[in-house]
């Protein structure tokens, strides 16, 4: 099937969830990933149970904190 990934088109298994997308796209520091699916967020709680669908847009997002 084909998604979305920060802004890419790419082919994936059918039933991919989030967590084995962000294995498969070797997603830097996954303990500090925030995930939006269609604008969405998903906890990350549920990254292993969340099942992506055909035509899903997927964002990996970083909160940095720091400055004066």
């Amino acid at each position: 099937m084909i998604i979305t990934v920060a802004g890419e088109k790419k082919e994936v298994a059918e039933g991919i969830t989030v967590a084995q997308l962000i294995e498969q796209e070797k997603v830097e520091m996954p303990m500090y990933v925030t995930v939006s699916v269609n604008e969405e967020f998903i906890e990350s709680g549920t990254f292993d149970t969340h099942v992506l669908k055909e035509n899903d847009e997927v964002e990996f997002l970083y909160f940095m904190g720091g400055g004066r």
